[in-house]
Formats: C-alpha cells, sequence, structure tokens
C-alpha cells in the first residue's frame, strides 16, 4: 500500500505559501464539492461543486481551479464514521488523495469531516433553501464547512506561538 501523502496541520501549514488561498474538498461518490478561502486563511466560501466522472477529468477540473485562483494547498475531508472508525468511503478518499499526489506537489492535509454535511443541511434548511436548491449546493457548502474547521483550527495555533 502507497505511503499517506498528506501531512499533519503543522506541517501543512509550514508548507503553505503566505498570502494565498487553499481550498477544501468534500469528496462524495457522485460529486465533489469545493471551498476556497481568502488569502489571510480566516473564511472559507463554497465555490464549486465538481459532477464525478473518472480520476482524470474530475483532477483536470480541481487543476483549473488551482491555477485559476492561485491555490497553495489542499484540505480533504476525510469521512469518518461517528465511533472514529474508517469505512470503505475514507478508503476511497485516502486512494483520491495518493492518486492527486502524483499529479500536484501541492501540500494536502486530511480534515475529520463527521457531520459536515449534516451542518451544512441545517444551516440552509435556516435559510429556507428549497429542497432542488439545497441538493444543487451540499456538497460545495459541505466543503466549506471542512475547510472552516480546518481554518479555525490553523488560526487557533497561530494565536498560540
Amino acid at each position: 500500500m502507497a505511503s499517506d501523502p498528506t501531512l499533519e496541520v503543522y506541517e501543512f501549514m509550514a508548507a503553505l505559501r503566505p498570502r494565498a488561498p487553499i481550498v477544501g474538498l468534500d469528496l462524495g461518490t457522485k460529486t465533489i464539492g469545493i471551498a476556497l478561502s481568502d488569502v489571510t486563511l480566516s473564511i472559507a466560501s463554497a465555490l464549486e461543486t465538481i459532477r464525478r466522472k473518472k480520476f482524470a477529468a474530475d483532477a483536470d477540473r480541481l487543476d483549473e481551479i488551482v491555477t485559476t485562483h492561485d491555490v497553495v494547498g489542499i484540505v480533504i475531508g476525510l469521512p469518518i464514521n461517528l465511533n472514529g472508525t474508517e469505512g470503505p468511503r475514507a478508503q476511497s478518499t485516502r486512494a483520491f488523495a495518493r492518486n492527486l499526489a502524483g499529479r500536484t506537489d501541492l501540500p494536502m492535509m486530511f480534515w475529520d469531516e463527521r457531520l459536515s454535511t449534516a451542518a451544512a443541511e441545517r444551516t440552509l434548511l435556516e435559510a429556507d433553501a428549497s429542497r432542488k436548491r439545497r441538493g444543487e449546493v451540499i456538497d460545495k457548502m459541505a466543503a466549506a464547512f471542512i475547510l472552516q474547521g480546518a481554518l479555525d483550527r490553523m488560526s487557533h495555533i497561530r494565536n498560540e506561538n
């Protein structure tokens, strides 16, 4: 089995170029939700949802986003079960990260995505979004929750030092 290409949070932070955004990914079986941070790494915003095809096509679109927005790092939501174990979706996410590492030199980090989709759904329900609208934006909103969690942790670490 190939080694894990992702970094721990401290290593990830050290690998980032200052004043540049990072992306967050919510990998689903049919879609990839994408969120983008601001250059100060303070705020995550939902950006786009990719309809999954083959890995190469998905990675090509991700490459376009990375280039367009001058992205310097990737946070990937890791779907850990509520009891802390990893199932088939986590294994699939780890495989995606290994494949992506073969195409990019950008630092990558996993972020526990437990309840991110539920939080996004709750936010959309509170905003009175229609079922159709929720379906259109849920994945990129979940990516924003994942990325915001990572940004908040990094901010906390910066403030400790």
